[in-house]
């Protein structure tokens, strides 16, 4: 049995988002009701009620006011509701309160996103980051259940040690705290050896990120032919996928495609999820994805600028996306450079739109990494051509008035010294250049 089982069919609830005057402008971002219907939708649960309000400040008690919690119950009671959805940040008092108050199951912005975090973790690494992430919110809520079973009754079979049944699921929990974190340490140092192996080939890679639904799966499976899970839904990809992308002029990079991020994404499901973002953290570039269509995009690129920031991303170099432009009445301008540099490109990752312009860029971004030009192989190294050949890094060649071959070559720089090297030779003796015309 699974330690966190799901309902078989679909939950009613009862949703609640209350907009708070008193508080700072970073305590009270603009709510998006149409967001957070998603979210509800997306954990497999169908809306009876919504229901408003405002107020200065959270009530320390019940978070909502008396009169609020009342309204509440009675939409409960009407539409004999599964659950109530906060669409905030609970303390597990409130929630407890809530739940007595209110005769139903209280759940806050944090567990409903951690319930469709569990439901879309395909990998073994991501079900395991889930699962933690789940674990430490759980932990502070864990004397719900076990209010009539304080202390462990004494009897025959029964005496032991005196522990709670609080304190004996606390030391299980951590537990299976200790044991996920062990086994995430493991998958995060496979995870390191492929990234050094990556940086000794010198291969750029080029992480995705964006706000959850704006497209980033898309426009990866679009430009590296690939089949990742991509749907018009809140968090359609949890498990980073690597693919090695060869862009025009014998390039190559890899490009990362990875979870979407939200407005108070939870900082449990940060931290369980810093291995995987480390794609994002040591990334050569960041294409951050926006929906261009969406009315809200400036608020959502700010919230992903503060993840970005939260898991020290932030110094990362970083062009836009305008995605889903075929979306938009009027056609904006491809490229947006500063510099000679991009900017921001516009493109329709489900249309196919604009794609190519895309990696011409790329390639024009790192092609100080490729070398691009004549090697002059002598006879005695013929082994070094066909490795050549056999690396399809050759375009053309000719043979020089002494015998040599010439031999016009594209390939990374760093793999092109690595072959050399393993046959004594160097870059800087085998290119062929005007000075080298008098050696």
């Amino acid at each position: 049995m699974e330690l966190f089982e799901r309902p078989k069919h679909g939950e009613s609830a009862v949703l609640v988002q209350i907009k708070f005057t008193g508080l700072n402008k970073d305590s009270n971002i603009t709510q998006d009701e149409k967001e957070f219907i998603e979210l509800v939708h997306s954990a497999g649960a169908t809306d009876v009620a919504f229901i408003t309000g405002s107020r200065q400040s959270p009530d320390s008690r019940l978070f909502v006011g008396r009169g609020k919690a009342e309204e509440i119950h009675q939409q409960v009671s009407l539409h004999d509701a599964d659950v109530v959805i906060f669409d905030h940040s609970l303390s597990p008092a409130q929630e407890r309160n809530l739940e007595k108050e209110l005769q139903c199951r209280v759940l806050d912005r944090t567990g409903l996103i951690l319930d469709i975090f569990a439901q879309r973790a395909r990998s073994h690494e991501g079900k395991l980051q889930v699962e933690l992430a789940q674990l430490k919110h759980m932990s502070t809520r864990l004397i719900r259940g076990w209010t009539h079973l304080e202390r462990q009754k004494g009897g025959i079979g029964l005496r032991g040690p005196g522990e709670t049944q609080l304190e004996t699921d606390r030391r299980l929990l951590n537990i299976r705290i200790k044991q996920i974190n062990k086994r995430l340490e493991k998958v995060k140092n496979q995870r390191e050896q492929g990234r050094q192996s990556r940086k000794k080939a010198d291969i750029p890679t080029v992480s995705l990120v964006g706000y959850t639904n704006a497209g980033k799966s898309t426009l990866f499976n679009q430009i590296t032919q690939s089949d990742v899970y991509a749907a018009d839904q809140l968090f359609a990809t949890l498990d980073p996928t690597l693919r090695r992308l060869d862009l025009p002029n014998q390039q190559a990079i890899i490009l990362a495609d990875t979870v979407g991020f939200i407005r108070h994404l939870p900082h449990d499901l940060v931290a369980a999820f810093r291995s995987t973002l480390q794609e994002t953290i040591e990334a050569d570039l960041l294409l951050h994805v926006i929906d261009a269509s969406d009315d809200q995009r400036d608020l959502y690129r700010e919230q992903v600028h503060e993840v970005l920031r939260e898991i020290g991303a932030d110094d990362v170099p970083q062009i836009e996306v305008m995605n889903k432009i075929d979306l938009l009445d009027q056609s904006p301008r491809v490229v947006d450079k500063h510099d000679a540099v991009p900017t921001r490109i516009y493109l329709s990752a489900q249309n196919n739109l604009g794609l190519e312009l895309l990696q011409e860029e790329l390639s024009k971004l790192f092609a100080d990494k490729l070398f691009d030009g004549v090697l002059r192989i002598p006879p005695k190294f013929g082994k070094v051509r066909a490795i050549l050949y056999q690396e399809k890094a050759i375009t053309s060649e000719s043979i020089s008035e002494k015998g040599e071959f010439l031999l016009d070559t594209k390939i990374q720089k760093n793999q092109l010294r690595r072959l050399l090297s393993e046959e004594g030779l160097t870059l800087e003796e085998l290119e062929f250049t005007a000075e080298s015309l008098h050696k």
